[in-house]
């Protein structure tokens, strides 16, 4: 994959030359260009016939590509991230049809890791569908505006996702029918985002939401956490899964809102960040995990933002950048992703302190936010006029607002429900 890759590389000459930002006071600086820097550059590494990361990880392939794409989309501009793709001004003004001698390489790996067979996408070339990757390949092509390319056969994409629903709500990931509630969220997502998703109730769709939500309730264990299947221990990444799907399903009633909090909020340690599961060590792709859950159901002051967010902030490398799982271990590119997700949820990558310099304020003005339910750009998710149910500070937990423009979720988030229907 050197070679569809290798844009990335050729584009970030500019960033190796600058130096590391200062920080306000003590406090920990985010190190931006430096996590540009090593996003950009992780393919060559990856590539490489010597790499054990790189072989270890070669099945999952599709995934690290969103994970890099994404993290990048929220640090830089658009037309940068279009630079880093490969993506031009001619593809974007003349459209998808006119311009497919012209196409940008990274998008070009992804349809190659189209199975016709299945109507998925597969962790690389050459792998069957897969639900997991059939969602980041979406997710991929969404953020480089390219879900119109007459390569995607959505009619196949739809027929594979609804097709590995099963008879009581829940999906497998693939033909060999592995059933997981990661698969719930996938689906649901992935169905969303091409516009294929049936209302919840709504008989004769693609598939059986009302059953599909269901499913995921019938997860639910006493503490108000949710597992892979029905009695599987609660964890922290299974709930993102749960509430996102449930969220796309507008059907949060099903849940035991306030509980759930809690048990999500217990998730903090003395170190400020959050584990998986109780005992375990503090991750920072828990920030990720467990903040979009608590974004969706109106609940992050439950937690205190600003130890997680230096906790994160200490898990950077300093020196080659990136985010590792906790602090003084390797980086990597999923933890980097994560990371930078969750500083975006808590506001950091946003908020403009009085104390900050001019250079840091401009930064963050360059900043996008990411969607708590998609995990995409908000104006990823705005431009594709994606739904989902959140819920407002304040309220009862039955009291759900159905948001139609996404750039409403984030007042409402703030406490200020600006939804006027």
């Amino acid at each position: 994959m050197a070679s569809d890759r290798k844009v990335m590389d050729d584009n970030i000459a500019n960033d190796e030359g600058r130096e590391k930002p200062k920080s306000s006071g003590n406090a920990t600086p985010f190190y931006d260009d430096l996590h540009v820097k090593y996003i950009s550059t992780l393919a060559t590494k990856l590539d490489s016939p010597t790499s054990y990361e790189g072989a270890v990880t070669e099945h999952l392939r599709m995934s690290g590509v969103y994970w890099s794409i994404t993290a990048l989309s929220l640090l830089r501009s658009p037309e940068e991230v279009d630079k880093m793709m490969g993506l031009t001004s001619q593809i974007r003004s003349n459209g998808a049809e006119s311009s497919a001698k012209q196409r940008p390489s990274i998008v070009d790996w992804v349809f190659s890791c189209y199975d016709s067979l299945t109507g998925g996408f597969g962790g690389n070339v050459g792998h069957d569908g897969h639900l997991l990757y059939t969602l980041s390949a979406l997710q991929i092509l969404a953020i480089a505006d390219m879900l119109d390319d007459p390569r995607l056969d959505r009619e196949a994409v739809v027929k594979f996702v609804s097709e590995l629903q099963q008879p009581d709500g829940s999906f497998a990931g693939d033909e060999w029918g592995e059933v997981d509630t990661r698969f719930s969220y996938c689906a649901l997502s992935a169905l969303s985002i091409l516009g294929s998703l049936p209302e919840r109730g709504e008989k004769g769709g693609v598939i059986d939401v009302r059953k599909a939500a269901q499913y995921v309730a019938s997860c639910r264990n006493f503490d108000g956490g949710f597992g892979c299947v029905p009695g599987a221990e609660s964890h922290a990444g299974q709930i993102f899964c749960c509430v996102g799907a449930l969220s796309i399903a507008k059907s949060l009633d099903l849940m035991d809102v306030d509980l759930l909090s809690w048990w999500l909020a217990e998730r903090q340690c003395d170190s400020g960040g959050l584990n998986g599961r109780p005992e375990k060590q503090a991750d920072v792709c828990y920030s990720w995990w467990i903040l979009s859950a608590l974004s969706i159901m109106g609940r992050v002051p439950w937690i205190s933002t600003v130890k997680l967010g230096e906790f994160i902030l200490k898990c950077q490398d300093d020196d080659d950048g990136g985010i590792a799982d906790r602090p003084s271990d390797m980086a990597d590119v999923f933890h980097t992703f994560f990371g930078i997700a969750g500083l975006s949820l808590i506001g950091y990558l946003h908020d403009v302190g009085s104390t900050e310099s001019d250079e840091e304020k401009s930064r963050k003005e360059c900043y996008r936010k990411i969607d708590p339910v998609y995990a995409l750009p908000t104006d990823t998710v705005q431009k594709l006029g994606l739904k989902a149910q959140v819920i407002s500070h304040g309220i009862g937990e039955q009291n759900c607002a159905v948001i139609d423009d996404r750039l409403q979720i984030y007042d409402v988030l703030d406490g200020v429900n600006t939804n006027k229907k």
